[in-house]
């Protein structure tokens, strides 16, 4: 008989020490962004840092429950996990409370929820559930649309909710498919697809079509070998054309006003630091006035006199920028990449292709949030308001980045014991 192991000598202490470090460095900025000398005290209830303070408590409480469960219930159970939390989606457009113009919380008194971020643990779970099924070919075109069928769903619930920032995430799961075998001409097309959508909003849409013209010409003349190839190149061009016309229909209607102005800001198509790209101005300016070695800890200029909106959540890096400098921004990348890096490692060496697949998609969702959000507070994507993990306020996202992550480390705990 197998003898069971032991949790506590076969946790992966180093991935929980960066854990702790992220949260601690977080719960600390949150009081740096809020402070005011009426309300001093971190542990002030009244205040967004000695709320945090109660959620991280309470995210004790549950990587507790975590790893008192059993392991196997979360592949057991993947699935009705998944839909309960769809659920909830489906319920909080029914009957949920908007704010900020998103109509994603569920309000219980003087209890917030958001669904969405507990969606995100759910549809890796699912993911890994069908993947790991027997017989699951990558090569099949059923295969590849059930598994974005998983993906999209959450999605489209969430955008109903007019939360465009979550919705994407979601996209970020289409990498653990790559890693499991589909093509990567998918995510080639992608990239194209990019591509030529800014080229379309920057560049005359005929100059592009002249230099796809030419490209298809090259591809005429020197690829012999390809069959029809005068039906395949038109057929691309035709559909590529299509495509770079639609851009400014899917641009003008589809996206909101918000989301154009911030995208035309960050393109440069646009000058507006009172309005679209205000947040963005100010978290520059914080970022950069830090210097290397940062203003000094509750000394920060633009954090004290409320400069950029929402400092505490989605803006939390600029906090870091401006008290703690170069210095304090390198730790906290270094500390993301680190834990990135100690995911990926426990996720290739898990027995379980369960295990495996869910392993890569806590690193994919964890590497979109940090990327996106921190690419957002330097101007190099638009903002879309999604939090920094385990630093930004927030329960619903604390607790939900906990979840996703102890989950992982409860399977990677007991992988011995895991098919």
């Amino acid at each position: 008989m197998r003898q069971r192991t032991n949790i506590l000598q076969n946790i992966d202490w180093i991935t929980v020490s960066l854990y702790f470090l992220l949260v601690i460095i977080g719960w600390i900025n949150i009081y740096a962004a809020e402070y005011t000398s009426e309300h001093s005290s971190i542990f002030d209830m009244g205040m967004n840092y000695g709320k945090q303070m109660m959620w991280i408590l309470t995210s004790v409480i549950l990587i507790f429950l975590i790893f008192i469960i059993d392991a196997k219930f979360f592949s057991t159970f993947s699935w009705f996990i998944f839909l309960g939390i769809m659920g909830m989606l489906v319920g909080v457009l029914l009957f949920g409370k908007e704010i900020a113009g998103s109509k994603s919380w569920f309000q219980i008194g003087s209890f917030s929820l958001q669904p969405s971020e507990f969606a995100k643990f759910a549809t890796a779970l699912a993911l890994a559930g069908y993947i790991s099924k027997i017989n699951t070919d990558f090569s099949k075109v059923s295969t590849k649309m059930k598994a974005a069928v998983i993906i999209f769903i959450p999605s489209v619930l969430i955008l109903l909710q007019h939360d465009t920032g979550s919705a994407l995430v979601f996209f970020a799961l289409v990498l653990v498919l790559f890693r499991e075998g589909m093509s990567g001409s998918l995510l080639f097309l992608a990239i194209v697809a990019a591509i030529l959508f800014i080229s379309a909003l920057l560049i005359n849409k005929f100059i592009i079509l002249g230099i796809l013209a030419l490209i298809a010409i090259l591809i005429f003349y020197f690829m012999k070998r390809l069959r029809k190839k005068w039906l395949w190149i038109v057929g691309i061009f035709l559909i590529t054309s299509g495509y770079i016309f639609s851009v400014d229909y899917v641009f003008e209607n589809i996206l909101e006003p918000h989301q154009t102005k911030r995208i035309n800001v960050l393109l440069g198509i646009e000058k507006d630091i009172r309005g679209a790209g205000y947040n963005v101005h100010q978290s520059k300016i914080a970022i950069g006035s830090g210097g290397f070695s940062g203003k000094g800890f509750l000394k920060g200029t633009q954090t004290k006199f409320d400069f950029v909106p929402e400092q505490s959540t989605d803006f939390i890096f600029c906090t870091v920028g401006e008290e703690w400098g170069f210095i304090g921004t390198f730790v906290v990348i270094a500390l993301f990449l680190g834990l990135l890096y100690r995911l990926i490692f426990l996720a290739e060496r898990q027995r379980s292709k369960f295990s495996r697949v869910y392993g890569y998609g806590v690193a994919s969702i964890l590497f979109f949030h940090f990327a996106i959000n921190i690419g957002m507070t330097i101007g190099l994507f638009p903002v879309i308001g999604i939090p920094l993990p385990f630093l930004s306020y927030g329960g619903s996202s604390l607790w939900g980045f906990t979840i996703l992550l102890f989950v992982f480390l409860k399977q990677d705990a007991v992988r011995l014991e895991l098919l």
